[in-house]
């Protein structure tokens, strides 16, 4: 039996937008997982049909952090971190970024309804001054 691979999906302005774009997702994972198994849990987690997978290995950078009032700094690392990109089959999606999608469309509409009525009061105060 095959060890389920846990993924996070990167929630990113990025991540986002090559979701919009090209069909494809972001997903944090652990170090010791290789493509083949990501796309076997994606698939199996979402009921998708995964078309590729890339992998991306970051290293953690070097940090500093202030210790005390004397000035002191403690110097460390961020973890490595190792992404993986899965692209789609055509007409597939995953419900990641459906909050997002559904606040949008909310602030569109409301967008639209403010407009809607800045003009109609427009239209009474003109209307108004006419008379």
């Amino acid at each position: 039996m095959a060890k389920l691979t846990i993924l996070k999906p990167r929630m990113s302005e990025k991540a986002y937008g090559l979701s919009q774009a090209l069909r494809t997702y972001v997903f944090d994972i652990p170090s010791h997982t290789n493509r083949h198994s990501v796309a076997d849990a994606v698939a199996e987690q979402f009921g998708v049909t995964v078309d590729k997978v890339n992998i991306a290995a970051v290293k953690g950078k070097a940090k500093r952090t202030f210790l005390n009032r004397r000035g002191k700094f403690v110097r460390g690392m961020r973890s490595d971190i190792k992404k993986a990109y899965v692209t789609l089959k055509e007409g597939d999606s995953l419900p990641i970024f459906a909050a997002e999608e559904e606040a949008e469309t909310k602030a569109q509409k409301a967008a639209e309804k403010a407009d809607k009525k800045a003009k109609k009061r427009s239209t009474k105060l003109t209307s108004g001054e006419k008379k």
